[in-house]
């Protein structure tokens, strides 16, 4: 058996790791592994009407319409829906657990610097609710004093505990702030007269009242910066082609008007989003 020189076995050696590290490097591209084993697992909380939630076994909403748009440019691939509590969305998204999530994530510096966050699917400014007739609410600053519930380990809970600090530093009563695992216990708490008021973003809380117009209206002005829904991929190289697939759905969408139809179906009127999220500071 012949001895290759050294400079001819370095060679070969260099292409064969070449060439694994180009398997390799194709082996961990999401999308390619999505488009191969023809399943695309997304991560959903189906308890966030309109944008997503249970009818008839099924999960639907406003996202569920903007994903069947998207799922056309992944022809012959299925979808996989997974229904998770929200606090175990992220965390699952950063573990490799399913492949993406298409929920409504509040969009925050800290998210953008975390994760590879899409292109907006909706507005997503704080607002208010409070029961029906209840006058001592009028304005957002009325919640002094007063206990108010969010989701725990929301943006909607961070905008308030910040918003509610400021009201304490203005010589105000500090807010109680109570925490649900959902949104639907906050509003059941709401309605029975647990908590005074419930803070989640501006659609979310319009649909609330929209469905019990008979318990719940919205406190106008919203309060706080004016603020996103995104959906979310891993923020790594792999993910990379998948996150910018998903992008270019939702901008096409977007400039085509049919954002603007969904929305006119889910919230009664259309809204405007920027093409691309602004810049995290």
């Amino acid at each position: 058996m012949k001895r290759l020189s050294t400079s001819k076995a370095l060679f070969i050696g260099a292409a064969f790791v070449a060439a694994l590290s180009t398997s390799t490097a194709r082996a961990a591209d999401l999308l390619e592994k999505v488009k191969s084993d023809k399943v695309f697992t997304v991560a959903t909380e189906a308890r966030f009407a309109p944008f997503e939630f249970v009818e008839d076994g099924k999960i639907v909403g406003y996202s569920a319409d903007i994903m069947a748009e998207v799922m056309k440019a992944l022809p012959n691939v299925t979808l996989k829906r997974l229904d998770l509590p929200w606090q175990g969305i992220l965390p699952g998204l950063a573990a490799g657990r399913f492949d993406y999530v298409v929920t409504s994530v509040t969009v925050t510096p800290e998210r953008m610097k975390a994760y590879h966050l899409s292109a907006p699917i909706a507005d997503a400014t704080m607002a208010i609710l409070k029961r029906k007739g209840d006058t001592a609410i009028t304005k957002p600053e009325d919640i002094a004093g007063k206990a108010v519930g969010s989701q725990a380990g929301s943006a909607q809970l961070a905008a308030l505990e910040t918003f509610a600090g400021k009201l304490k530093d203005g010589g105000k009563p500090a807010v109680t702030v109570s925490t649900y695992t959902d949104f639907s216990e906050a509003y059941a708490d709401l309605g029975a007269g647990r908590i005074q008021a419930v803070v989640n973003s501006l659609p979310n809380l319009l649909e609330a009242a929209r469905q019990r117009p008979d318990a719940f209206e919205v406190v106008l002005p919203t309060f706080g910066p004016k603020t996103y829904f995104a959906w979310a991929g891993r923020n790594d190289a792999d993910s990379a082609a998948l996150n910018a697939l998903i992008d270019e759905e939702q901008i096409r969408l977007n400039k085509s008007g049919k954002l603007a139809e969904l929305q006119k179906k889910w919230f009664g009127a259309p809204m405007e989003l920027p093409e691309a999220l602004p810049a995290a500071e």
